[in-house]
């Protein structure tokens, strides 16, 4: 049994790579389903986030080729290209990577608190599916119970940093004061609420919210304030926005180079911010081709904020120790695991001994001899019966002088240096 880490992330590849690499929600069961049904796959579950697509399973064969195959399937593009991107941890090193992702630790940036919700949105289809099992289930848990110690424990989350919080900072940069902006979300999924959030701190009042789901555009644009439109509606009210923010899971852009042309021309082309944070993106990369526009996606951001990351820097040596003691705990546990099978075979062996010697005692004592008698000699061979086999080990070690083995049987059987 061993873990493996397979995936790329934007600390490798391009947004333009990942973005290719990238499973909707609605592709991950039938996605989980097949890697689970590879050769030497028996545990599975895939992360696929703006950042980074990565699976984590537990395989018979660390070596077995197929799923890392089977990873670079998934991208239409170069498979010689896309190789090198592609990075593989096995055991601790992949213990220790997820444990870093769900802190925090591996994003882009520093501490952003949505990452554990992606992840244990991960477990959670991957539990539903049914490929996790007893090994990745304990590694999430410890995972999850990492990243609260972190969260508790250090400073990583203080000064709100995330793309959401980058977004909302830099469209404060270009316009000053967002009081009279009117900003666009398309989506109304986690990340657009939480950019919203910020952008409500930050003065705006303003909201056209567009959804593939009416109901949830509705739902968001009550909270804030603001009007819902359907995402067929986008081309008609384009113009109307001063910053536009996307986060949806769509396949294709949603936003073409000609429709923001459109908008310039009406708004007389005042600037318009464009915040692309999906990935694939939601907004054509010609858009930023065009004066007056300024676009940014996911990967610019990583530029933009740079505030608050001295405080997280400090905290994350903090959370590298906890996350050091977390990973020795899971290989505690891992250890204890694969000492399972030894451990209920020689209970078993044990049990028999000592049923074999209770049944002889019974029968001495139904034929009639005496109780004491029959006890002392059930004692007598039971002792003997169970110790035989220690004693020989030891009796070896000794013969050949294996000072190492005599030490390791010693504190096996708790016994005193002091009263051999």
């Amino acid at each position: 049994m061993h873990f493996l880490t397979i995936g790329l992330t934007h600390r490798t590849a391009p947004v333009q790579v990942r973005e290719r690499i990238a499973l909707a929600p609605e592709r991950l069961p039938g996605a989980l389903e097949e890697l689970a049904g590879l050769e030497s796959v028996n545990e599975a579950s895939i992360l696929s986030t703006c950042n980074r697509t990565e699976m984590f399973i537990v395989v018979d064969d660390p070596e077995c080729p197929a799923p890392r195959n089977w990873f670079m399937g998934l991208d239409s593009g170069s498979a010689d290209a896309l190789e090198p991107l592609v990075h593989q941890l096995s055991g601790e090193q992949a213990t220790r990577h997820l444990f870093r992702v769900a802190a925090g630790l591996d994003s882009m940036i520093l501490g952003e608190p949505q990452i554990l919700g992606q992840v244990k949105q991960s477990y959670e289809t991957a539990r539903r599916v049914g490929t996790l099992g007893k090994y990745l289930n304990q590694l999430f848990q410890y995972s999850f119970a990492t990243a609260k110690a972190v969260r508790t424990d250090t400073a990583i989350g203080s000064n709100p940093v995330s793309v959401a919080y980058a977004a909302a900072s830099l469209s404060r940069q270009i316009f000053g004061d967002l009081s009279d902006a009117t900003v666009l979300l398309v989506g109304a999924g986690e990340t657009i609420e939480l950019t919203a959030r910020h952008l409500q701190r930050a003065g705006v009042s303003k909201f056209i919210v567009a959804n593939r789901t009416l109901a949830r555009a509705d739902h968001l644009a009550d909270d804030l304030g603001g009007e819902a439109i359907s995402l067929s509606m986008l081309p008609d009210h384009l113009h109307r926005a001063d910053v536009v923010v996307t986060s949806t899971a769509a396949d294709l852009p949603l936003i073409g180079k000609g429709a923001v042309e459109r908008a310039l021309k009406e708004r007389r082309h005042r600037p318009m911010f464009m915040a692309d944070l999906a990935v694939p993106r939601d907004i054509e990369p010609e858009v930023e081709q065009l004066r007056d526009v300024y676009l940014y996606t996911v990967d610019d951001l990583q530029q933009v904020v740079q505030e608050n990351l001295r405080t997280r820097q400090e905290a994350a040596e903090e959370a590298e120790q906890i996350i050091n003691s977390r990973v020795r705990g899971f290989a505690d546990w891992l250890n204890a695991e694969r000492a399972v099978p030894l451990v209920k075979a020689y209970r078993n062996q044990i049990e028999q001994v000592r049923d074999r010697q209770l049944l002889q005692a019974l029968q001495a004592l139904e034929r009639g001899q005496d109780a004491q008698a029959v006890l002392a000699r059930f004692a007598h061979d039971l002792t003997n019966k169970l110790g035989h086999d220690p004693l020989i080990a030891i009796r070896e070690a000794g013969k050949q002088g294996d000072t190492d083995s005599l030490a390791a049987i010693r504190r096996m059987l708790n016994i005193d240096k002091e009263n051999p």
